[in-house]
């Protein structure tokens, strides 16, 4: 069992020394966020219109003041997007990355409509954690493929539970129909040749994943943070990636009344669970 802990933004810190909240004000939290942004980007350049539907979805069924759970939630992009778009929404965020933690801390420290939780996800305690029994909605997004099938349907049943009812879940992430292999290898080397040329184009370079983790690791704040994570997870989880029938399949059985596909792209998908 990994050790877990809930940070609200605007506490002192205890355990987490080494977290952003309280002791880095000088670090320019927005720069990492923008930073963060541009190296996705890179790889998904419709990564804003995901959000913008599911933010679309999440007023539609959850209103205009949603309590949220931000799963996975990295350097807390979905909450940002969250708060701007509905300012009487409030978030918890929760992941086990200490340096994406950090970045999260920092950019919303002092802001009491964001609570933060550090826990395992393949932990089955971890929702005894959260500062809420139930959500609105739950959210994530580019995350999940990070776990195995047979954790991730565990992972869903967990969710299930905290969802209210008429609540919703969404999941927004790389999911791959294999009954279409060379459909598949068109869209792949099409998207490969963009970022090139993207690459190849962009004034100052464009940070590649490794490259990015390599400019925490020398960053006097994230490099204590950033050799925790590695220490977690290695250079990349070796994940699953389910189509988009699959995971609707899993989450009816796992408890939710309604599930399809909401918004898709050659290669990603966003998947609305009803409860």
């Amino acid at each position: 069992m990994t050790d877990a802990q809930t940070t609200t933004t605007g506490a002192t810190p205890g355990a987490t020394a080494g977290t952003a909240t309280g002791v880095t004000a000088g670090t320019d939290w927005a720069a990492w966020q923008r930073s963060w942004d541009r190296q996705q980007e890179w790889y998904m350049p419709d990564r804003e219109e995901r959000f913008r539907v599911m933010l679309d979805m999440v007023e539609a069924l959850a209103g205009p003041a949603p309590r949220v759970l931000d799963l996975a939630c990295g350097t807390g992009t979905v909450t940002a997007r969250l708060l701007a778009r509905l300012p009487g929404a409030t978030s918890t965020g929760v992941d086990l990355d200490p340096a994406l933690l950090t970045i999260a801390e920092g950019t919303f420290a002092g802001d009491d409509r964001v609570t933060f939780v550090t826990a395992d996800l393949k932990d089955p305690d971890w929702p005894a954690l959260l500062p809420y029994d139930t959500y609105d909605a739950v959210l994530t997004a580019t995350a999940l493929h990070w776990l195995h099938s047979e954790p991730l349907a565990a992972l869903y049943g967990r969710v299930a539970e905290l969802v209210r009812d008429g609540g919703v879940f969404m999941n927004a992430d790389h999911m791959i129909d294999e009954t279409t292999p060379r459909i598949n290898a068109a869209e792949r080397a099409q998207r490969h040749t963009r970022m090139d040329q993207a690459r190849a184009g962009a004034a100052g370079g464009v940070l590649d994943w490794a490259e990015w983790w390599q400019l925490a690791a020398e960053d006097p704040v994230l490099a204590g943070p950033t050799a925790r994570r590695f220490e977690i997870y290695g250079e990349h989880a070796d994940g699953d990636m389910p189509s988009a029938a699959w995971h609707a399949r899993v989450l009816l059985e796992q408890g939710f009344g309604e599930a399809r596909a909401v918004w898709c792209s050659p290669s990603d998908t966003l998947v609305l669970a009803l409860k």
